[in-house]
């Protein structure tokens, strides 16, 4: 591994840490209870089925809002973020929740030890996926469910760019250094032209998944959405390459 990559990681982290106290202010990032969990509830038990008490791993799992998803579905969670501060509200909301301490890309967990993995909007913020993919298949059993929900945040098509000319401009100082730091992580990790589902898949087949499925059915969420958001960000949602992937670990690999 590179010097600068190490460093990348290391400013990914801090990154979210210093979100981490607004990061449930968002509409995107908490799922409100009623309409918004209806949809992401039917989406995971689409891919994944029923839980029948299967474990379950929610990488990246910030404050705790996919661990809680999946603990209302039946899942026997545990989750796993490389930002302490976000641990820590994730462990007061979910006090029942085991929750570690560890980078996604090398989780330090047991061969096949866990039954589903699942991961939302991880994968555009990996440096090295390749290994990341290779570490997630090492970890799931056999026939384990791997399920990532993502997109592609940075190339727009011709609706989206016309959207971001008439969304205001926040003046807030606090938000714009944020974004500026977002846009500097962004433009230095793997996927900095975006993370489209096709590269995606293709590259969760080089690392041995099987029966990889693409899932743009996401209006649902939208939908839910779109009082939170407002209709010009609604609109501008709707407009992304927004995805789930689900695939399998072959039981003989």
């Amino acid at each position: 591994m590179s010097i600068s990559n190490r460093n990348l990681r290391d400013e990914i982290r801090e990154y979210w840490s210093d979100r981490a106290a607004t990061f449930d202010n968002d509409p995107g990032h908490r799922i409100d209870d009623g309409a918004e969990m209806a949809a992401w509830e039917a989406l995971f038990h689409r891919h994944l089925g029923d839980a029948e008490g299967r474990t379950l791993l929610d990488l990246a799992s910030g404050t705790g809002e996919i661990a809680r998803l999946c603990l209302r579905l039946g899942f026997q969670v545990t989750g796993l973020d490389w930002s302490e501060p976000m641990l820590e509200r994730a462990r007061a909301k979910l006090p029942g929740v085991t929750f570690l301490q560890a980078d996604a890309e090398r989780t330090m967990l047991p061969d096949e030890c866990m039954d589903v993995i699942v991961t939302r909007h991880l994968v555009w913020t990996l440096v090295d996926p390749a290994a990341a993919f290779a570490e997630w298949f090492r970890v799931l059993r056999p026939g384990g469910n791997l399920l990532l929900v993502d997109g592609d945040f940075v190339s727009r098509n011709w609706l989206g760019r016309v959207i971001q000319l008439f969304l205001p401009q926040n003046s807030n100082g606090a938000v714009a250094f944020h974004g500026a730091r977002h846009r500097d992580i962004l433009a230095r990790v793997h996927f900095n032209k975006g993370a489209r589902a096709e590269a995606v898949a293709q590259m969760l087949q080089a690392a041995g998944f099987d029966r990889i499925t693409t899932d743009r059915r996401m209006a649902p969420i939208h939908r839910a959405q779109a009082a939170q958001l407002g209709w010009r960000k609604s609109l501008l949602r709707r407009s992304e390459h927004r995805y789930a992937i689900s695939a399998i670990r072959p039981v003989s690999s």
